[in-house]
């Protein structure tokens, strides 16, 4: 991240959810500024996006032969899961308490959501959250504790991108890194990323989540 892909920051940040989803939908996010996440809070537009788009997602033959011992559910274990993408001695942990439990509020209110991959012992493997609207999902972290979980929870994910919303779906991993464009992450700038926002978040009827 850098100076410029912080829009503004908000002192007195009160967590209101559909203050957020509006933030959301016009393509900005809620980040602290702090060390590991703490206050004051910033709202955050980065200038290069990375996304991931409908045919892009990249699966190694080593991949698919881990997936064959992992089973994926969707928000089934969700506290879980943001607690696990929350532990404070991962590097660079951002996930502070105030937004553990925002996330939890959305959630509750249909707009936040994760995806859980267990191994074949019934242990939390891995998995992802992020908040969803439209066609539009917005990964927000994702864990392993076994080796590809983290990953088997993006094909799954994008297996069901694909079969409810085609080929009109965006999935928003806000800033790229080599390892997420090593699955098919790419960059778009300004325009074309909210072109493609507004798109593909403003469509019925094909929800990736049925709030």
């Amino acid at each position: 991240m850098n100076d410029d892909d912080l829009k503004a920051v908000s002192i007195g940040f009160d967590g209101d959810l559909e203050t957020i989803m509006s933030a959301y939908r016009a393509g900005l996010f809620p980040m602290g500024l702090g060390d590991d996440g703490g206050p004051p809070m910033g709202w955050w537009g980065p200038t290069v996006r990375g996304v991931l788009l409908p045919g892009d997602l990249r699966v190694s033959r080593s991949l698919r032969r881990s997936m064959l011992g992992f089973t994926a559910t969707v928000d089934e274990a969700f506290a879980d899961v943001v607690a696990a993408c929350a532990d404070p001695s991962r590097e660079g942990a951002w996930i502070t308490g105030r937004f553990s439990r925002l996330y939890e509020e959305l959630h509750d209110a249909g707009w936040a959501h994760s995806i859980e991959v267990r191994d074949s012992s019934g242990d939390l493997a891995g998995g992802l959250f992020g908040v969803s609207f439209g066609a539009v999902f917005i990964g927000e972290s994702m864990f392993h504790h076994r080796t590809d979980a983290s990953k088997a929870a993006l094909v799954h994910l994008v297996d069901l991108l694909d079969s409810r919303c085609g080929d009109a779906w965006m999935l928003d991993v806000q800033w790229s890194t080599p390892h997420l464009e090593s699955l098919g992450v790419s960059e778009v700038t300004g325009l074309e990323y909210l072109n493609r926002l507004h798109r593909a978040g403003s469509l019925r009827g094909s929800e990736v989540f049925y709030r």
